[in-house]
């Protein structure tokens, strides 16, 4: 077996491929997109209204997770797709779920912002 790259190489190489998929991401997927324009829209006025480095990190934090999720979902459709368009239970069920989860991170977010804004 060929062994793999290790050290600086690994990270560049893993770095690249991360890069292909943010910008996988981006150019195929609208809801990314829009959260992506959300969260530029949203850090600035995380900076103004936030009073220290823990809300800060909480305001940001939360928009970024609905950025982390949103890729996982559109992976996981991804995947779901490449399968095949045929119907079946449990590729709806793994679609439905990776929406849920975005749905979730969404309103935890805006969870955290009130909280955060309003308590």
């Amino acid at each position: 077996m060929k062994p793999g790259r290790t050290g600086l190489a690994r990270i560049l190489y893993a770095a690249k491929y991360s890069w292909q998929g943010l910008t996988a991401a981006f150019r195929h997927e609208a809801a990314f997109r829009q959260e992506l324009f959300a969260l530029v829209v949203l850090v600035p006025v995380a900076l103004w209204l936030g009073k220290s480095a823990v809300e800060y990190a909480l305001l940001i934090g939360s928009l970024l997770l609905v950025l982390v999720v949103e890729l996982i979902n559109s992976a996981i459709e991804a995947v779901v797709d490449r399968f095949g368009a045929e119907l079946h239970e449990l590729s709806g069920r793994a679609k439905d779920m990776g929406s849920a989860a975005v749905l979730v991170s969404i309103l935890l977010c805006g969870l955290v912002w009130a909280l955060v804004l309003f308590a």
